[in-house]
């Protein structure tokens, strides 16, 4: 029978599948991610990774946890622009020192960027590291609910973290940003290579 045609079961399945991601990553540290345009390195240590798995948002397909605030090293361009508010903003590149954003730069409304991280001193750390999981959106659309699920991307969110994941960060903006890996990206977690080119080259 079609995937689509037992929407509950691959559902099942797929919360399977991410949960053996989720439980790989307990007691990981560190994690680096490499691609055109991005060096980041972060610790999630003594984080809980989370696996959305189709029980509260949908469309889904993610993992994520909140980043050691004090721990977010390096520079990160995204691939896609990012819509906050109705505003999108595009050809973003972001630069952190201690978890800090020191630089932040945009090729639009990069005025919208500069005020927005200046809302208050959370919104210039990460409340969020993500890997989009869902093969099922592979192009990105403007919705950001869609957009943070594509299969073969990765997000991160400055602002407000999610207190299940350990994040203790605090801020009145949440706002995602996706980046694609699919052309050359990596993942590295503990110095072991977890994704390459938009997919996982670990077995789960």
């Amino acid at each position: 029978m079609p995937e689509m045609d037992a929407p509950l079961g691959y559902w099942c399945r797929f919360s399977d599948w991410q949960q053996k991601i989720v439980d790989w990553f307990v007691g990981k540290e560190r994690v680096r991610v490499l691609a055109p345009g991005t060096d980041l390195r972060l610790s999630i240590a003594g984080r809980s990774l989370i696996n959305c798995n189709g029980t509260r948002n949908m469309p889904d397909g993610e993992v994520f946890t909140g980043p050691v605030e004090d721990s977010v090293e390096g520079y990160v361009t995204f691939s896609y622009p990012t819509v906050y508010g109705g505003r999108e903003v595009d050809g973003v590149r972001l630069v952190f020192e201690k978890g800090r954003v020191v630089e932040s730069t945009a090729a639009k409304n990069e005025d919208f960027l500069l005020q927005m991280i200046d809302t208050d001193e959370g919104a210039h750390y990460l409340g969020e590291f993500a890997i989009g999981t869902n093969k099922g959106i592979t192009r990105f659309t403007g919705n950001t609910l869609f957009d943070e699920k594509i299969g073969g991307s990765f997000h991160i969110a400055l602002g407000m973290g999610f207190p299940t994941t350990g994040s203790k960060n605090q801020s009145a903006i949440h706002w995602d940003m996706v980046c694609d890996l699919r052309d050359g990206g990596e993942i590295w977690v503990d110095d072991a290579l977890l994704y390459k080119n938009g997919a996982f080259v670990i077995e789960f």
